[in-house]
């Protein structure tokens, strides 16, 4: 069937549409601390409070002005930032390199999942705490809006390829999508990841489905 040039014009801005629909902002997340509310308070002091610095993508979520010094076996991590808010379990998230700075063995696991990871130090001045367990390499994630879900097509703890569209592109393979409605739609990788695709800020991605 012919159709006219506008028609064409229309279908082709209708595909553009679609395409930029289905694309994603990615984020790089340096090492960082989430701190229990007892932790908090043996850090900083009793009844302390977190002051944020800035507000982070994931609503509520924000990056406080405070630091630690994470304590290995052979090396330790300073200035490390501290997200905020409160958690109901501490919870430590470094790169493979940091792992190897530090000297420890950090599982990759997703965000929460810290049952039989191992534990750190944490330091503030001359306070500590020495987590009994917390420590992970995040795995790569995709935080999804629920209205979003349908647009990417996919559906909540599916695990995904995404290609990052970067000056020097690759196509990152099991990766985790989250869906929740209190989630805004962002890809999550870690520095390591960041320096092997490139990125910079506003680096997009997209799905793509695994068979």
């Amino acid at each position: 069937m012919n159709i006219s040039f506008d028609q064409l014009v229309e279908k082709v801005a209708e595909k553009i549409k679609n395409s930029m629909q289905q694309t994603f902002e990615i984020e790089a997340s340096g090492r960082h601390v989430h701190l229990s509310r007892e932790d908090i308070d043996t850090l900083f002091g009793k009844g302390y409070e977190l002051n944020p610095a800035k507000f982070l993508s994931q609503p509520g979520q924000f990056a406080s002005r405070e630091r630690v010094t994470l304590v290995g076996s052979k090396g330790v991590l300073h200035n490390v930032i501290v997200l905020g808010p409160a958690r109901g379990h501490s919870q430590v998230e470094i790169s493979y390199t940091d792992a190897n700075v530090l000297g420890v063995r950090a599982p990759l696991r997703n965000s929460g999942n810290i049952d039989g990871t191992p534990g750190i130090m944490i330091m503030n001045g001359t306070k500590q705490v020495i987590l009994e367990k917390g420590l992970i390499v995040a795995k790569r994630h995709v935080h999804v809006q629920d209205k979003d879900a349908s647009i990417l097509g996919v559906k909540d703890k599916e695990i995904v390829q995404v290609e990052v569209m970067s000056e020097r592109p690759l196509i990152f393979d099991d990766v985790t999508i989250r869906v929740s409605p209190h989630f805004e739609t962002f890809m999550h990788i870690d520095f390591d990841e960041a320096n092997a695709c490139g990125f910079k800020k506003g680096t997009k991605g997209r799905i793509i489905k695994k068979d």
